[in-house]
C-alpha cells in the first residue's frame, strides 16, 4: 500500500474486509478547507488541554495524568462508537496496534517533557517530527530551507528564549516528535482501513493498556480522587477525544504532509495556552523562536502544495 506520507490521504473503504484502501486525489474545495478547519480546531483543543493537564501534575504526576487522560478517552470512545471487531485482516490489526503504540508513546513522552519544560518550548521542539515528515514527503530541495529555519528557531529557543532547557525534557520532547510523525502516518492508514472512528477507538484502547499500568504504578490511589477524576475527564475530552477525532476526519480530506505542517502551528497555540492558563510569560526571544518555527511550517505548506 502506498504510504500516506507520500501520497494523497486515503478514504475509508466500504467494507472492512477489503485488503487495502481506495486512494483518491485531493483537489482544492470545501473538503480541503474543511480539513484545514478541523486541524486548527483540534490544535487549539489539544494545546489548552495540555495546559490544563499540567495543573494536575502536582496531584497525580505526569504518568498518572496521561493514564487518566487516555483511559477515560478510550472508555468514552468505546461507549460512543461501539466499534465492530470482526471482519478485519491481520494487517488491519497491525496498523491499529501500531497506531495505538504511537499514540500512547507520543503522549507519555510529551507529558514527561512538559513536566520539565514550559509548554511552548516543549511543543516547539516536538513539532520537529511532523516538520521532518513534511520535508521527506515533499521531496523538494526548497523544503530543506524551511527545515533549516525551524531548526534555527529551536536553536534560538535553547540559546536564550527559555533560558537553559532541561536536557531530559528536550530528549522527551524530541522523542514525542518522532512518535507524532509515526502517529500522523498510522492515523491516515487507520482511517483508510476502519470505518467511522473505529480505528481511533481501537488505537486509544491499546494506548490505555500501555499507559494505565505506568500511571497506577507511579500515582496509585491518587488517580481515584474525585478532583483528579473530574479534571482527568476534562483533559480527556479536550486533549484526546475531540482533537484525535477531528484529526482522523481531517486526514480523510488532506494529504498527510499537509496535515503534518498544519499541526506545526501548535507552538504558537501552546505558547498562548501556557501564558493564559499556566502564567508562563513570553519574552522577545521566545516569540522570535516560535515565529520562526511557525513561518517554517507555513512555508513548507506553500512549497509542498500541489
Amino acid at each position: 500500500m502506498t504510504s500516506p506520507a507520500h501520497s494523497s490521504s486515503a478514504t475509508p473503504t466500504s467494507s472492512a474486509t477489503t485488503t487495502g484502501p481506495v486512494l483518491l486525489r485531493h483537489t482544492p474545495g470545501r473538503g480541503t478547507l474543511g480539513g484545514v478547519g478541523l486541524v486548527l480546531i483540534g490544535t487549539v483543543s489539544v494545546q489548552f488541554g495540555s495546559a490544563c493537564a499540567a495543573l494536575l501534575f502536582p496531584r497525580a504526576g505526569a504518568l498518572g495524568t496521561v493514564a487518566l487522560r487516555i483511559t477515560i478517552a478510550a472508555l468514552l470512545l468505546l461507549v460512543i462508537t461501539r466499534p465492530r471487531l470482526r471482519g478485519y485482516t491481520r494487517t488491519d490489526w497491525a496498523v491499529a496496534g501500531g497506531f495505538g503504540l504511537a499514540l500512547g508513546g507520543m503522549n507519555i513522552l510529551f507529558y514527561q517533557a512538559i513536566d520539565r519544560l514550559p509548554l511552548g518550548a516543549a511543543v516547539t521542539i516536538e513539532v520537529l517530527g511532523p516538520l521532518l515528515l513534511s520535508v521527506v514527503a515533499s521531496r523538494r530541495a526548497t523544503s530543506l530551507l524551511w527545515a533549516g529555519l525551524a531548526l534555527a528557531g529551536v536553536y534560538l529557543l535553547g540559546r536564550g528564549g527559555f533560558g537553559q532547557l532541561d536536557a531530559a525534557g528536550v530528549a522527551f520532547a524530541l522523542g514525542a516528535g518522532v512518535m507524532w510523525a509515526a502517529y500522523i502516518v498510522l492515523n491516515a492508514r487507520a482511517g483508510a482501513r476502519f470505518p467511522r472512528l473505529d480505528g481511533l477507538t481501537i488505537a486509544m484502547s491499546v494506548a490505555a493498556l500501555v499507559s494505565l499500568p505506568l500511571g497506577v504504578g507511579a500515582s496509585g490511589g491518587a488517580l481515584l480522587e474525585p478532583a483528579a477524576l473530574g479534571l482527568g475527564l476534562a483533559i480527556a475530552v479536550m486533549s484526546s477525544g475531540v482533537p484525535y477525532a477531528l484529526e482522523l476526519l481531517a486526514l480523510r480530506r488532506l494529504p498527510a504532509a499537509t496535515f503534518a505542517v498544519l499541526t506545526s502551528l501548535a507552538p504558537a497555540v501552546a505558547a498562548a495556552a501556557g501564558y493564559l492558563v499556566l502564567d508562563q510569560g513570553l519574552s522577545l526571544p521566545q516569540c522570535a523562536a516560535i515565529a520562526m518555527v511557525v513561518a517554517a511550517s507555513a512555508g513548507a505548506v506553500r512549497t509542498g502544495h500541489r
